[in-house]
């Protein structure tokens, strides 16, 4: 049930048959969360760290008047707290955007491979690396550039980490999130989604069909974005010894 997160971390290098089968292990207990469903409330104490197997989430924080920021968008191959292993108190939440299977991986076993197995250990916390990468080049989209050129930029971000764990067809790829969940994500109305869509569609950037988004000219929407993928580290390879 791990593949997608073997094959995420064997981007930076193979995995041995026995780090296959501790991972294979530690994420066999899995939970369904329906669409819209808490999967880790906002302040929630846990003992366990959430793998995403299939589907796709957000993690979240409210403001005292109850507006809502998403600060990420995760799917299959996600480990999407990892870092509560360390930090135990969650002061965001996870909820699953569409149906979601998910392994809860337990402390207690995440502790035990920290001990046993050093390069499995290196391969996971390069994994919270790359998240911070993210988030810090969201903070820069967020706060430097315009509505069009952060939905475009958004757009590249999906395609490519999507083709890691073989969710794309081409430049062709589900996304199933609401034009209230983007305004959520990057600081837009409804309404201003609608439009910047609408614009990037008339343009002949992308097609939507049903939950399908297919860019039609990488190039064009990748300079829109200012997008490149370095951040991801999709290809930086880990030392074993």
């Amino acid at each position: 049930m791990s593949h997608a997160l073997i094959s995420k971390l064997e981007r930076h290098g193979p995995l041995t048959e026995d780090e296959k089968r501790v991972l294979q292990q530690i994420t066999s207990r899995t939970a369904f969360y329906g669409p819209r469903e808490a999967i880790v409330p906002e302040g929630t104490t846990t003992s366990h760290s959430t793998l995403f197997l299939e589907g796709f989430a957000i993690r979240y924080n409210h403001s005292l008047d109850g507006r809502r920021q998403i600060t990420a968008f995760h799917i299959a191959g996600d480990f999407a707290d990892l870092h509560s292993f360390l930090l135990k108190h969650m002061d965001d939440g996870i909820a699953a955007l569409t149906p979601c299977s998910v392994a809860h991986v337990a402390h207690s076993d995440l502790k035990e491979i920290t001990k046993a197995y050093p390069y499995l250990t290196r391969a996971l916390w390069l994994t919270t690396l790359i998240d911070g990468a993210v988030h810090r080049t969201w903070l820069t989209v967020l706060g430097q550039m315009e509505a069009r050129e952060r939905l475009a930029h958004f757009f590249c971000e999906m395609r490519d980490r999507l083709e890691v764990v073989g969710l794309t067809e081409g430049n062709s790829y589900e996304l199933p999130f609401t034009q209230e969940e983007l305004g959520d994500a990057f600081g837009m109305s409804t309404v201003h989604v609608n439009r910047v869509l609408q614009e990037l569609r008339t343009d002949g950037l992308i097609t939507s069909r049903g939950r399908a988004l297919i860019i039609n000219d990488w190039e064009k929407l990748r300079q829109l974005g200012q997008y490149t993928p370095s951040y991801l580290h999709t290809d930086q390879k880990l030392e074993r010894d």
